[in-house]
């Protein structure tokens, strides 16, 4: 199965600016997609692919930093570079406390730019995998009936099956069945993975009730 080829989102209103990094991103192998406003990026569909945005500080409607503002932890699948013709201190450290892969002043290196893209869509591409690997969990999850769910609950706290037969009012041995169901259905091969998953789903057993 072929790799998909990553996005590079620019937002720059300088058309020069964005007509080199055009053709520097098509150089790396990569897709890039531009916009002159910060408006009309927030109007693109979300890519599900390796992706970043290298971002102008300086815009006509909203500003670079705004815009990492509205976007937020919500797309820590599309990590930001930041690209200014006029950064400062202050706004360097503001933008890489809020998560920005890197801050570069222009005129950059354009090695320094596709080094940090580079580090960007690897942080893209682990957040894309977890996001699916969380998806996935949530999925086998939903599949459980009632009763597997508050097996499940039990089980990660730690009770044993007789204890856990004992709370629910039934035999061991259909704890024993609703377990082996619940172990399947979630794809776990242990109960400390399962433990695991249940930690990444919030889950307790307050929450099956």
């Amino acid at each position: 199965m072929e790799k998909p080829v990553p996005i590079i989102f620019i937002v720059d209103d300088d058309i020069s600016i964005r007509e080199s990094l055009e053709l520097l991103m098509v150089s790396a192998g990569w897709q890039p997609v531009t916009f002159a406003c910060a408006q009309m990026f927030l109007t693109y569909p979300r890519a599900y692919v390796p992706n970043c945005l290298v971002l102008d500080v300086s815009l006509p409607d909203l500003s670079g930093l705004d815009l990492q503002r509205l976007i937020g932890a919500e797309r820590a699948d599309m990590p930001i570079v930041f690209i200014t013709g006029n950064g400062d201190v202050p706004m360097t450290v503001q933008a890489m406390k809020a998560g920005a892969v890197d801050f570069l002043t222009k005129p950059f290196n354009d090695e320094a730019l596709l080094s940090a893209i580079t580090h960007a869509l690897e942080r893209s591409a682990a957040a894309l995998a977890d996001e699916a690997q969380l998806c996935e969990l949530r999925e086998g999850y939903e599949s459980l009936t009632p009763r597997e769910r508050e097996v499940m609950a039990f089980v990660v706290a730690g009770r044993l099956n007789k204890q856990v037969g004992g709370e629910l009012g039934i035999s061991e041995i259909t704890v024993k069945a609703h377990r082996g169901n619940v172990m399947r259905k979630m794809k776990a091969s242990s109960l400390p993975e399962l433990v695991i998953m249940a930690a990444r789903l919030h889950l307790s057993v307050e929450s099956t009730r």
